[in-house]
């Protein structure tokens, strides 16, 4: 039995009323209220409601036939939505509220903005200015985007004289194919595009096909085209970022002595020079001083460490690696971590932890029960730093839904595993590697975290890395006191393991050494493993199945990593500046002491590096470019002494984020 009668409707008006007819203000607020509650015969009678007030139940949808014709003010927080767009129904609403609905997203922001076209306020905020740009710029775009589609593609598919079938056949191809090929905006609004594009897809389809959609089309408005896709959230208030002035002039070069701590050969500098004097092929989009203590403009003290692109949520059949990469990262630093659109520099989100330093972030996608035994793909952010103690936060709902206490010393760095969703390794400076299942949050929340498995070091690990053709098995570590490998099978019984090898490596005397810092680690391709700095001006490029395979003829814990070539890289003794590789394109990344990003294309030799009998490169390999760092001002003083603690790029490279000792994030957009 429903729990709304007509007396309770009667009583909850305000004011009181003696007709259902008569009241304009309702009260359905704190009563345990379900979908099937809202029973529309009754409401249906509710002819003149202007505000109603549905918060703290339990609705995850609306019934598509209320009927509440004069409707202006909803209000719907704190109960379990999930879709938004029967709130169509109520075309006269001009103020919305759904905050903390988890399952909600910023693209249903979007879409109510779309649907309803008198509303003004969206959870507390003016949005007219943003959801004309999204009823008017957005859908214009996106409506020339899809008839291009249609026209370049389709159309001729079409026969003069076509059957029922064959209009079924090309409808079908075309609105799978739209959805998947036409993009706009960023990734974070992908959910609200494709929904977007199968609507205008369909109102193509009925006018292309000659059906009649029973719907007059709405004058279009014009705008400038020079107005850019706008990314702003109603939900959220504007976080205090400053971006930093570039000026347009060159960065002097440095003429100072070279000190005996900063030598470098004839060949290094002509290298450097030859780099900085080819053609750019990056380009500095932003500066975002964004992991500020305390939101102050005057700090440039706060160190940034790590930045992670997210995974782009039912990209399908795309398998176009520009269409399904995110634009959108999220990086660390300080007592705050920052998700950015890194077209617009905007940041989408800000978390804070006051007791907290960040040292690094990692992401996973995690299939997730809903409601009613429905599942849907979420992407959850760990971070993890100097308090030892990893925080899972659910992105999409604003939410930190739980922490795993891991360690008692700080962790230096997280990795989650690319075949099991919920295996997350945390490395620490207690010197150990554990393996933990996150488990999979409920629709409460409530998840359970195992330890399955811990690596016992001699040293620090700083960065580890899962060995691409079988990310189950073995897992490396570079650390304080040099490169390990450990088996991470979980066949075995043994929990706590030891190491099964540490990798010797050339030292600046010609000798080998398996003592040496570590600092930067990745794979460049299934085999090929890229590492610094057993000695200074040097990056190593090495093959892990040749030189694991020494260990296997000779069951020996030491063995010589085989080398494939040098990359030539700066020449300082600063530790902590950690590489990276792009493996789609070939390239790796690494900044150095001088806020300058060393770039290297490595495409020409890793076919020759991939043969069984693959020859070392006899000579350092050079960078393709150095990008330099631009003078930067802030108050008319220019930031100098700029260390690069890190440097990424989407698997596309086509934005490339650079982590800086002086609190600045440096968005760089390949040209």
């Amino acid at each position: 039995m429903s729990k709304i009668t007509t007396e309770l409707l009667l009583e909850r008006a305000v004011p009181r009323s003696t007709r259902l007819r008569k009241i304009e203000t309702l009260n359905l607020s704190k009563l345990q209220l379900k979908t099937g509650d809202l029973d529309p015969r009754l409401f249906s009678r509710l002819r003149h409601l202007q505000k109603l007030d549905l918060s703290d139940n339990l609705l995850d949808k609306f019934p598509n036939s209320l009927t509440l014709p004069d409707l202006r003010v909803l209000n719907c927080n704190n109960n379990k939505l999930e879709d938004v767009t029967a709130l169509k129904q109520f075309p006269l609403l001009e103020e919305l509220t759904y905050e903390n609905n988890v399952y909600l997203t910023l693209n249903d922001d979007y879409k109510v903005m779309f649907l309803l076209q008198n509303l003004r306020l969206l959870n507390g905020k003016d949005i007219t200015k943003l959801a004309n740009h999204v009823r008017r710029v957005n859908s214009r775009k996106l409506t020339s985007k899809v008839t291009a589609h249609w026209e370049k593609f389709f159309r001729d598919q079409l026969p003069e004289k076509h059957t029922a079938e064959q209009v079924k056949s090309i409808k079908k191809k075309f609105l799978k194919s739209v959805q998947t090929n036409v993009v706009y905006g960023p990734s974070s609004l992908s959910e609200f595009t494709r929904w977007r594009v199968k609507m205008i897809a369909e109102e193509l389809l009925a006018c292309s096909l000659g059906l009649d959609l029973n719907t007059d089309p709405e004058p279009e408005e014009k705008v400038d085209d020079s107005e850019e896709e706008s990314t702003e959230s109603p939900r959220e208030d504007a976080e205090d970022v400053d971006q930093v002035t570039v000026t347009p002039s060159k960065r002097k070069r440095n003429h100072s002595k070279q000190g005996s701590g900063n030598k470098r050969s004839k060949t290094q500098a002509h290298t450097e020079e030859e780099a900085v004097v080819n053609p750019r092929s990056a380009e500095p989009l932003h500066f975002l001083q964004c992991h500020s203590k305390g939101n102050s403009r005057e700090d440039f003290k706060t160190q940034l460490w790590s930045c992670v692109f997210e995974p782009l949520l039912d990209c399908g059949a795309r398998k176009d690696a520009v269409v399904s990469s995110s634009r959108t990262v999220a990086t660390c630093g300080g007592e705050s971590v920052c998700l950015i659109d890194c077209e617009t520099g905007m940041v989408l989100k800000k978390y804070k932890v006051a007791t907290e330093e960040f040292f690094s972030v990692a992401w996973t996608t995690l299939t997730m029960v809903i409601s009613d035994s429905r599942k849907k793909s979420h992407n959850i952010l760990a971070a993890a730093g100097r308090r030892g103690i990893v925080k899972l936060i659910h992105v999409a709902a604003d939410f930190c839904y739980g922490e795993i206490k891991a360690h008692k010393k700080p962790i230096a760095t997280l990795c989650f595993s690319p075949t099991r969703e919920t295996h997350l390794f945390t490395a620490s400076y207690d010197k150990r590697i554990a393996l933990w299942d996150i488990g999979i949050p409920d629709c409460d929340y409530n998840f359970k975290a195992s330890q399955l498995l811990v690596l016992e070091g001699l040293s620090i690990p700083l960065r580890i890395a899962l060995v691409p053709t079988c990310p189950d098995h073995y897992l490396l570590a570079g650390c304080e006191d040099g490169c390990f490998a450990w088996s991470i099978k979980l066949d075995k019984e043994q929990k706590s393991r030891p190491f099964e090898a540490i990798f010797q490596f050339p030292d600046e005397d010609g000798a080998v050494t398996t003592s040496h810092r570590v600092d930067g680690l990745a794979f460049l391709n299934d085999d090929a493993i890229v590492s610094k700095s057993s000695k200074p001006g040097c990056i190593y490029l090495w093959s892990w199945s040749r030189s694991f395979d020494t260990k296997a003829k000779g069951c020996q814990r030491t063995v010589s990593a085989v080398i494939l070539a040098e990359l030539e890289w700066s020449p300082t003794d600063l530790s902590y500046l950690t590489l990276s590789t792009c493996p789609a394109k070939d390239y790796v990344f690494c900044g150095d002491e001088k806020g300058s990003v060393w770039m290297y294309n490595l495409s020409n030799y890793t076919t020759a590096w991939s043969s069984a009998k693959g020859k070392r490169s006899d000579r350092r390999i050079p960078p393709t470019q150095i990008l330099k760092w631009p003078e930067l001002r802030e108050n008319g003083d220019q930031l100098s002494e700029v260390l690069v603690n890190n440097v990424v790029s989407d698997p596309t490279f086509t934005y490339l984020v650079v982590l800086t000792s002086v609190n600045i994030t440096a968005i760089w957009k390949k040209s």
